[in-house]
């Protein structure tokens, strides 16, 4: 619920940051000057940011939220089930 909030913002974020720089795009064809790219190059790294400050967030969430389960389940006495395994080998040591 929490993590699906966050990726919409996240979700909402890129395409704004998309759209932005589609508009600055169509405004440098019409007019070439360097404050344009600028403001371009500008826009993108902002929503970048913000993208990665969301990934971010969601990800201390999603964590802070399986150490909540690992305790219930301790305080129950029940051992957390092991990670999934993958159906495909990896071919190196640990």
């Amino acid at each position: 619920m929490v993590t699906g909030h966050l990726a919409a913002r996240a979700a909402g974020m890129l395409i704004s940051g998309v759209a932005g720089a589609i508009v600055v795009d169509r405004l440098k064809q019409r007019s070439t000057g360097r404050g344009l790219n600028q403001a371009a190059v500008a826009v993108t790294a902002l929503a970048l940011r913000g993208k990665r400050r969301v990934e971010a967030g969601a990800e201390n969430l999603r964590l802070g939220a399986g150490d909540v389960v690992a305790q219930a389940r301790e305080k129950i006495g029940e051992q957390a089930p092991p990670p999934a395994q993958s159906a495909q080998p990896h071919e190196h040591d640990h």
